[in-house]
Order: C-alpha cells, then sequence, then structure tokens
C-alpha cells in the first residue's frame, strides 16, 4: 500500500536543449511506497524526465525534491535511488552473483554478507541458487531481466526507476515480469518510478498514472480514473481502442454527430466543454440492441468486422463514415453474419465528452 505523503516532488520542472523544451515545467509528487507509472507516445519526454529524476541530466529550471532536501546538482551515484535501465547493463565478464552483489562491494560489506544478501533476492526473484557463478550470457533474457532488478535492489535504494526494462521480451514473458514486478514491489514496499509506451503495461502494474505529451504531464490519475474518465481526445485515443466521436453540444443534455441522423443524449460528465467536442465511449460499454430504445442513444449500422480476442470478440459497426468498434465476452457473441444492419446502443452514463486538446 503506497504512503500518504510524497517522497518526490518536481516543481516546475524543466529540460531544454536549445529552443526546444523536451520536458516543460512538470509539476508532480509522488507517494512513498507507490508505483507511479509515466507513459506516453515516443517524443513526449517521459525518457528525459526519468534521466532527472535518475541524476542523469541536468534540469534547465525548476527542482526536484526528495524528502524536503533540493537534489538537482547532487550526481547519480552519490542519490538513494537505483536505474533498472532497458539495455539491463549487466557486466557480462562477471557472475550473476557478483553482478548483484557489485554495489554492496563497493560499499565495503563482506563477502559473507553480499553472498547471503544476493542468493536471497535471487530467491525472492525466482532464480535457482545455482545461478550464483553462472555468466549472464549462459540465462536467458527474463532470467537476466530478474538478476538486473536484483540487482537494483542490493544497493537497498529508497527509490527505483525503470526505463522500459520489458519492452524488449517477447509478449508471454513480458507478461509474467509485469505480474512479478508489482508482487515485487508489494513485497518490498519500495517506491517504483517507471516508464514505459505501453498503456496495457501501466494498466497492470500501477498505482498512479502519469500521461505524457510534448514534455508536459497532461493527466494524472489512477489506473481506473485513467481508463474511464480521460480528460483529452489525445489521452482517450492513446489508453487503447475507444470510440471518439466529434459532436457538437446542442445545450439542454444533447449532442448532434455527423452521419447519425438524430441528436443524442450527453452524459453527465461534460469536462468543460464548449460548444464541440468528442463523445468517447469505451468498446464494452456498446452494445447490440434489439430495438433502438433499449438504450439511451443508439446508431444503425452495418457490421463490418469481427476479430477473435481470446476470450474477447471485437466487432466494428460502420455508421456512415464512422467506425465504431465493440468488444463482447465469447460466450456472449453476436449471432448475426457479416454486412449485416445492426442497430448499437450505449447508456449516456457510460461516455463522456473530452475537449480536443
Amino acid at each position: 500500500m503506497a504512503g500518504e505523503g510524497p517522497i518526490l516532488t518536481l516543481r516546475s520542472l524543466t529540460k531544454s536543449f536549445g529552443a526546444h523544451s523536451a520536458v516543460d515545467h512538470v509539476d508532480l509528487e509522488i507517494r512513498e511506497g507507490e508505483m507511479f507509472t509515466i507513459v506516453g507516445p515516443s517524443g513526449s519526454g517521459k525518457t528525459t524526465l526519468l534521466r532527472m529524476l535518475a541524476g542523469m541530466e541536468t534540469p534547465t529550471a525548476g527542482d526536484i525534491i526528495l524528502r524536503g532536501a533540493r537534489i538537482n546538482d547532487i550526481p547519480a551515484n552519490k542519490r538513494p535511488t537505483c536505474m533498472v535501465f532497458q539495455s539491463l547493463a549487466l557486466f557480462p565478464h562477471k557472475s550473476v552473483g557478483d553482478n548483484i552483489e557489485f554495489a554492496l562491494k563497493i560499499r565495503g560489506v563482506p563477502r559473507a554478507e553480499r553472498k547471503r544478501r544476493a542468493v536471497d533476492l535471487m530467491r525472492m526473484l525466482r532464480l535457482p541458487d545455482h545461478y550464483y557463478g553462472r555468466a549472464p550470457n549462459r540465462i536467458s533474457g527474463g532470467e537476466r531481466q530478474r538478476v538486473a532488478l536484483a540487482r537494483a535492489l542490493a544497493f537497498d535504494p529508497e527509490i527505483l526507476f525503470f526505463d522500459e526494462p520489458l519492452s524488449a521480451l517477447d509478449y508471454k514473458l513480458r507478461k509474467t515480469l509485469e505480474k512479478e514486478l508489482k508482487d515485487i514491489h508489494r513485497e518490498t514496499r519500495k517506491t517504483f518510478v517507471y516508464i514505459t509506451h505501453s498503456l496495457e503495461e501501466a494498466m497492470v502494474m500501477s498505482d498512479r498514472i502519469g500521461v505524457m505529451r510534448d514534455g508536459k504531464l497532461v493527466q494524472i490519475g489512477t489506473p481506473h480514473e485513467i481508463y474511464t474518465a480521460p480528460n483529452s481526445k489525445f489521452v482517450s485515443e492513446f489508453i487503447g481502442d475507444v470510440n471518439v466521436v466529434p459532436v457538437s453540444v446542442l445545450g439542454s443534455g444533447r449532442l448532434k454527430a455527423p452521419h447519425v441522423p438524430h441528436e443524442m443524449a450527453a452524459p453527465p460528465a461534460m469536462n468543460g466543454v464548449g460548444e464541440s467536442g468528442f463523445l468517447v465511449v469505451r468498446p464494452e460499454f456498446l452494445r447490440f440492441l434489439d430495438s433502438p430504445g433499449d438504450a439511451d442513444n443508439h446508431v444503425v449500422g452495418r457490421l463490418y468486422n469481427e476479430y477473435a480476442l481470446g476470450s474477447r470478440i471485437q466487432y466494428q459497426v460502420r455508421v456512415g463514415e464512422l467506425v465504431f468498434v465493440l468488444e463482447k465476452l465469447r460466450h456472449e457473441a453476436f449471432t448475426g453474419g457479416l454486412d449485416q444492419e445492426v442497430v448499437i446502443g450505449w447508456n449516456a452514463a457510460d461516455s463522456i465528452v473530452v475537449p480536443d486538446r
């Protein structure tokens, strides 16, 4: 369980390269003991932000505050933090055990205590004891990830930073390690700050998520908040399959969309939208209707395609130039065929309207 108070505070943190601000006046509080994940597309500034937090880049402006002390000018090796890199950066000429013990050896910890600590961490991370003397190039990619994490934990840092550590792994192994990382976070109660371009990865592991765009944190919230209440078209589209429809706000709780001949009921939450915005409806909230009156809103279209997604089936329905996406559990699969005219709908409370920003 994450603590209540912040361990790390960012105040107007900025990093500029010439006229370009890679990180632009970011304000953030990271709570002690939480897993905070920063997501964003390539070039959004998330890696530059993480490198400043770890002491590998110097801010152009703003402050990094760790437990009330400004640490902008403290080098990486003097901070009580540690980075797990995408490249892992293991020492190829050292054994698994020596890699894990590296920070302890520098600190002058006696050899017997170093080995005890290394073996304890190996067991926590499901690495066999006999790997202690094995070279890193003689174990699998997933096992090397575990060694890199054990080495970071051996340092006993207050905060662990993760730079897309799972991005090079195959899908099955990545899903396994996502769960293991979440378990390890719970066991160690350390503060984890994690960056990834995968929102799915962030949703599985995080206590809170920060979404970056063009050097700014554009939304911060729990996975549930980010998923169900995105504050912009960008965030809503970034976090997976979603129906985003341009609408005009007519007042009196009504909306008008292109290719839809009738007005629609607006959701309760309009997020400060003015005369126009974007209606956002998640695929799981759409359903096939027997009658237009079976939902607050409906559209009539043609079933264009369907895709099997394991336990779920995804459907595409074309309404003029709009394409709506629905998802159903396999046992709730639609029984009609492709190219059939269908009526689909949703309840107003299961949608939101957001601005284009």
